[in-house]
């Protein structure tokens, strides 16, 4: 038996989280700095020859089974997937494709860490894998924003799914006609592993819809709110700054960089903040840290702060009391991964 599998890494946007959503990044051009961490998606195929497609939705314990025909129908039923598998019957395999696959994210839905879209790039690199495509980083990551934009029509940006296949820290930029260019950060060591040790990672045990956030923030741009759009011109600063923060050695500016974003963000789009999080975030920063900000997004999911010297103890030991859970994570160097087992 053959198992195909794969896994890509999720992410935290550490600064410009918006910009990469259309018309902005058409209209203005775009700038993201994030990084991928020890929290992935994984994919495993297993072929099969008796005409069947089975899809194991492994940490939702779900199971869905199909006659393998060239198209699956895209209706409200694991959407996601299916449509992936029709992609890549359209554009590569030209038939049908007898399979099991099985599925599992570090993070729940919903998260602000980008789970479904390194999803997409991890089970795209299992097809790739299986079906030996030639496709490269950039190619998987538009091929996976093209399922989820275009083919689905799911509200977004463009950030997560060049994260998941590159991997590392990366200053990315985007522009019309979906043009992006990735800028890997050479991260030393020790700089990579103090940010690690600095930044707590907690998830606040709520989800959210992003859509609906994504769609107010795009037709903000679309009707010209001069509030919207300035705010979202002050993100790519902050990407900037991040940039030059990180090469440059200067760590004690990261919390007031992440905080000064923290500020912008909300002023995109309703519903980014709300009084929880605000108390939640006052409490952090009480505590000790010097900047933070909700992943992905915001209106749910997780949220990091940034807390230098011994300071991360008294903030974990505060935000207990909100009921949510502190993640151990480090950061990654890795974007996505494949390989053969026989």
């Amino acid at each position: 038996m053959k198992k195909i599998q794969s896994k890509a890494p999720l992410r935290l946007g550490l600064a410009g989280g918006g910009t990469d959503v259309s018309p902005y990044s058409d209209l203005y051009g775009g700038a993201i700095l994030n990084a991928t961490i020890s929290l992935y998606a994984y994919a495993t195929i297993i072929p099969r020859n008796d005409g069947k497609i089975i899809f194991n939705l492994e940490d939702q314990r779900k199971r869905f089974s199909y006659d393998a025909t060239e198209q699956l129908p895209v209706d409200g039923e694991i959407d996601l997937l299916k449509a992936i598998y029709n992609r890549v019957v359209k554009d590569f395999a030209k038939k049908a494709l007898s399979f099991e696959i099985s599925t599992f994210v570090d993070a729940p839905a919903g998260s602000g860490l980008g789970s479904s879209s390194t999803l997409v790039v991890a089970v795209l690199g299992a097809f790739a894998e299986w079906l030996s495509l030639p496709l490269g980083e950039y190619d998987l990551a538009h091929l996976a924003y093209s399922i989820e934009r275009e083919d689905l029509a799911m509200a977004g940006g463009k950030q997560d799914q060049y994260a998941a296949a590159f991997g590392g820290f990366n200053y990315m930029e985007f522009y019309k006609n979906d043009k992006v260019i990735i800028n890997p950060l050479r991260i030393k060591n020790r700089i990579f592993n103090e940010l690690s040790r600095n930044i707590i990672l907690y998830y606040t045990e709520t989800s959210r819809q992003s859509a609906d956030i994504i769609k107010e923030q795009q037709k903000n741009v679309k009707e010209k709110n001069n509030r919207s759009i300035e705010a979202m011109h002050k993100l790519k600063e902050q990407a900037i700054l991040m940039k030059e923060a990180l090469l440059q050695e200067n760590l004690n500016e990261i919390g007031n960089i992440l905080n000064l974003g923290w500020q912008y963000k909300k002023q995109m789009a309703k519903g980014i903040s709300t009084t929880f999080f605000e108390e939640l975030y006052d409490a952090g920063i009480a505590a000790g840290a010097t900047g933070g900000k909700i992943s992905g997004a915001g209106g749910g999911g997780f949220i990091f702060f940034y807390c230098p010297g011994n300071t991360r103890y008294g903030v974990v030991d505060r935000l207990q009391q909100f009921g949510g859970s502190t993640r151990r994570f480090e950061f990654t160097n890795n974007g996505l991964q494949t390989w053969t087992i026989r």
